[in-house]
């Protein structure tokens, strides 16, 4: 199980404004840390720096890492991280089992499609492994993009307001599948709303 480090990042604006500035952070196993602020603080590119998608026209320094390994100079593909935004972004084009099919390493089709099928059941999703994502409901649709982030096997979830474009009742419901099926694993929460962070989390603020 790993442990997510951010030391000394500064990200800083094409004006020279800095977003945030020599920020460190460490996130373990089973642990979630919440990053909290305004809008237009630097929290979402707090992660794409992480990803590796940082707009090119801000500048950034620091280091990450999984463990010792060094995340920042690898190729997105290859940081082993998870990633869930506000959009699900399911593909269209493709049954709900063909997009956790794409989420999943390669291996022998029968046994990946067993996977399939069982984390939908786990997920109270059982038999719409051939359904559109299209007639899925929001909150279906938002525990179909967690399974499939999760059977790409990262060793750190990070979330960007996931949980945003939920109503209430299904929010609560996502909310807490989540932090049950991620459990294991380092999160990195990006929220505005209070609510959305789990009892005994750790927060930072950004100014």
């Amino acid at each position: 199980m790993a442990t997510l480090i951010v030391s000394s990042l500064t990200l800083t604006l094409p004006g020279g404004k800095a977003l945030c500035a020599d920020l460190s952070f460490e996130v373990h196993a089973g642990e979630v840390l919440a990053l909290t602020g305004a809008s237009g603080s630097g929290k979402s590119s707090i992660l794409a720096w992480l990803t590796g998608t940082l707009d090119p026209r801000l500048k950034a320094r620091g280091q990450a890492y999984l463990d010792d390994q060094e995340l920042t100079h690898l190729p997105t593909e290859n940081r082993r991280l998870g990633l869930m935004l506000q959009q699900d972004y399911l593909f269209s084009h493709m049954t709900v089992g063909q997009n956790l099919l794409f989420g999943l390493p390669k291996g022998p089709r029968r046994a990946r499609w067993a996977k399939v099928c069982e984390s939908l059941e786990a997920a109270g999703l059982a038999g719409t492994e051939n359904r559109d994502p299209a007639t899925l409901s929001g909150g279906q649709r938002a525990r179909v993009s967690l399974l499939r982030t999760l059977l790409s096997k990262p060793e750190a979830l990070l979330l960007d307001e996931p949980f945003s474009r939920l109503d209430s009742d299904r929010r609560a419901k996502i909310r807490d599948f989540t932090w049950r099926i991620a459990a294991q694993l380092p999160i990195l929460l990006v929220t505005h709303d209070q609510g959305d962070i789990p009892d005994g989390a750790r927060i930072v603020s950004l100014q």
